[in-house]
């Protein structure tokens, strides 16, 4: 259970099957921020851009900013030692502010500051998906980037890119990965899953036979099946891999009605009971890590970031798990889906030291910060240049074998539905975890879905 932070602990410990992680439950009105409240920017408008010769590095005077970083994994720490670093070159200050580990919650909580004009927060980390969601309440970073977006990405910066105007550099690139353990792969003579059919077999198999054995709390597979953002990242990799489209496809069209996506949704609803515990209906990312973490899955879905997590030296699966493509469905037209994710960093127009804010934006994502987060933390960098590192693959030497996984990682609809996405998405994910919890069909539940979601286009986007 999440508690309220007090106004002299804006961070709160949230403990979880295990696992203690730094959560800041709600901002401002949901909670307290900072003991003095939101505060509302002064003119409320965007702020000077730099002038010739002008940089936070040469300011004459220490300010102090505010960045609010991610709460999953290491995310915390990582982005507070790349801060820490920023602070010692410029000579100013940062205060690194945590965020709800939900994905849905924090954009709640960004959209509540942005749209109160709060200047509480400078920095905000945003998901790949909210550029077109708050790129009206952010600042255009490409005046002060001077041409360092061009070693991106390319669709990383199109992906930030609104109205002509960059309001958010890419700092890490997700997709969907399965995690196994080789150890009990390697017992049982089982052979990495390609296809979900031979994951749910091998996963009962290896689970059933352990359990025999008396590790009576293994699980077959665990991935992210609470109602929120994650689980449709995770139900869209199984509809895509079944060939059943992405919801809404790129020309607008609604495609979520049809009986590929019934098929896969049939057979994730399957594993509920069988192969993963009812209790993962509530699982988000570390929920799901931690089960695996502890020794306690064959498979788990989740993102880069487990990796690292699971080679620490106190892990209790360190040199016991492999990483490879998420399967594809059965039949024709089907492939490996991974829903790409992913984190960008954007300025608040709001902020008072916009200039100071975008100098450390630009410090985070720049190539030697990424190479740094590579290999501390397991992070994909959006720079293409360091998947040839040397250090970076000798942190991390699956990284060479994804590179085919990011080019045909799967958008979610966030560009054809506008404003709208977040709408689409919690229809949809709402509609999945009723699957899963066994309260509607597949088939049921996606006609109704689609009846929904076309209300919600109108007649048009």
């Amino acid at each position: 259970m999440t508690h309220i932070a007090s106004a002299t602990r804006p961070v709160v410990e949230l403990e979880c099957k295990g696992i203690v992680m730094k959560q800041f439950s709600v901002l401002c009105s949901l909670a307290v921020l900072v003991s003095t409240g939101c505060k509302k920017s002064e003119d409320g408008a965007v702020h000077k851009k730099p002038t010739e010769g002008s940089s936070a590095a040469s300011a004459t005077e220490s300010i102090e900013l505010s960045i609010s970083c991610g709460s999953v994994g290491k995310d915390y720490d990582v982005c507070k030692e790349g801060v820490e670093a920023w602070s010692k070159k410029t000579g100013h200050q940062a205060k690194v502010v945590s965020s709800p580990t939900s994905t849905s919650e924090k954009l709640a909580v960004a959209q509540q500051l942005l749209g109160a004009g709060a200047s509480d927060i400078d920095v905000f980390s945003v998901d790949v998906i909210w550029p077109g969601i708050l790129g009206s309440f952010l600042l255009d970073l490409k005046p002060y980037a001077k041409g360092a977006e061009n070693e991106h990405f390319p669709a990383l910066i199109a992906n930030g890119t609104i109205d002509g105007k960059l309001v958010a550099m890419p700092w890490f690139i997700d997709a969907g990965l399965l995690y196994y353990r080789k150890d009990l792969l390697d017992k049982y003579h089982a052979q990495v899953p390609t296809t979900w059919a031979q994951l749910t077999e091998t996963a009962r198999t290896i689970q059933d036979a352990e359990r025999k054995a008396g590790q009576k709390d293994l699980q077959g597979f665990v991935f992210q099946g609470k109602a929120y953002e994650g689980l449709t990242c995770n139900a869209l990799e199984w509809i895509a891999s079944y060939g059943g489209g992405t919801i809404v496809e790129r020309d607008g069209k609604v495609s979520i009605d049809n009986p590929r996506a019934v098929a896969a949704l049939d057979l994730a609803g399957s594993w509920f009971g069988t192969i993963t515990p009812i209790g993962a209906l509530n699982f988000e990312e570390e929920e799901a890590r931690g089960v695996f973490q502890s020794g306690n899955a064959v498979f788990m879905r989740n993102w880069p970031y487990a990796w690292a997590m699971a080679q620490d030296p106190g892990s209790q699966i360190k040199d016991k798990v492999g990483v490879a493509a998420l399967p594809r469905g059965d039949g024709d037209a089907t492939r490996p889906a991974a829903t790409l994710g992913g984190w960008e960093l954007a300025v608040s127009k709001f902020s008072a030291h916009p200039a100071e804010a975008a100098d450390l934006v630009m410090y985070l994502t720049s190539a030697a910060e990424q190479k740094r987060r590579a290999i501390s933390g397991g992070y994909h960098p959006t720079l293409p240049s360091l998947y040839s590192d040397k250090d970076v693959l000798a942190a991390s030497p699956f990284f060479a074998n994804l590179a085919d996984t990011f080019k045909s990682a799967v958008r979610r609809p966030s560009t054809v539905t506008g404003s709208k996405y977040n709408q689409v998405s919690s229809a949809f994910w709402n509609a999945v975890h009723g699957v899963l919890a066994k309260q509607k069909s597949a088939k049921d539940a996606l006609a109704e879905l689609a009846t929904n979601i076309e209300r919600l286009k109108g007649p048009k986007w």
